[in-house]
């Protein structure tokens, strides 16, 4: 049933194109929340705005790999959307140059219905002007994207990664009634959810093994992935799994580039200067490749 569920998200996938001109970067796994205890995103979320920000002023088309809002532990976009104004504000520049790809994953999936993402997240209350505001109108949260390279017969999978997580997809709403009653409140003591996959080794291994399956028997189909939290970079020879790793690391966040048709593996993060100020900084962990190494 796993390797059906896959195949499906690549059936119903949105396309779009890939060339030389194209610039995407990829993040996933933001969990905004609400700036509680449990709100992973809060200590990286100055280091994501600035790698944001850089991005849209540098030309880049963001797509985010799902899981992006933490709609297990919250129930309502209101108080994420509250803690978070300034990320979201960013989002909606890109959305309004065409620059925005969103996907679904399983904290999120509540989002694949588009009447539910227009009601959350197309206007937003402005408390100054006592008015209703347009935010992210008409975006659409997908499953899957394509992205179709040029000169290529081959194309690039690009999923959350949870299709390969039956517990996370099929009873995601079992998942989510886990979190939200059980496992939240326990992280004040530090206990760690074990239907993560992020959280749970063996099941983290177990989704890549799925995934890696899948790209075997469909002709080492090229897949960027989240979910995990677990950044990969495969070498040409081998099966090509990717994964952007999350943007809850501690003090950093990983994701994917794309550009000049090259693929890089990227951390944001800080380092103290010796005058004792901070800085953001990005660094290269791994390429660039060439993007026509895994689509030969």
């Amino acid at each position: 049933m796993i390797q059906q569920i896959i195949s499906n998200s690549y059936k119903n996938a949105k396309k779009i194109s890939l060339n030389c001109d194209s610039k995407f970067v990829f993040f996933s796994d933001c969990h905004r929340g609400d700036n509680s205890y449990a709100d992973d995103f809060v200590r990286n979320r100055n280091i994501y705005f600035h790698a944001l920000n850089n991005y849209y002023t540098d030309g880049y088309t963001y797509i985010e790999l799902g899981d992006g809002l933490e709609l297990w532990e919250n129930r309502t976009f209101d108080d994420i959307f509250t803690a978070h104004k300034n990320i979201f504000m960013l989002l909606r520049k890109f959305h309004l140059k065409n620059r925005l790809h969103m996907l679904w994953g399983n904290h999120d999936m509540v989002l694949r219905k588009a009447k539910r993402v227009e009601k959350m997240m197309g206007n937003y209350f402005d408390p100054i002007t006592g008015t209703e505001k347009e935010l992210l109108k008409g975006l659409k949260f997908d499953e899957g994207i394509i992205l179709e390279a040029e000169g290529f017969e081959k194309n690039i999978l690009l999923i959350h990664g949870h299709q390969a997580d039956f517990f996370n997809y099929v009873f995601w709403k079992w998942s989510r009634f886990l979190v939200r009653i059980l496992w939240k409140p326990l992280q004040i003591m530090g206990i760690k959810d074990p239907t993560s996959p992020a959280k749970n080794f063996k099941e983290l291994l177990r989704v890549e093994r799925r995934l890696k399956k899948w790209i075997d028997n469909n002709n080492n189909q090229m897949i960027i992935a989240g979910h995990t939290h677990r950044p990969r970079f495969p070498e040409p020879e081998d099966l090509p799994y990717f994964n952007d790793g999350s943007c809850v690391h501690p003090r950093s966040i990983t994701g994917i580039e794309i550009e000049d048709m090259q693929i890089s593996l990227i951390k944001w993060h800080t380092i103290s200067n010796e005058d004792g100020t901070l800085q953001i900084i990005k660094t290269v962990l791994e390429g660039p490749q060439d993007i026509g190494s895994y689509l030969n």
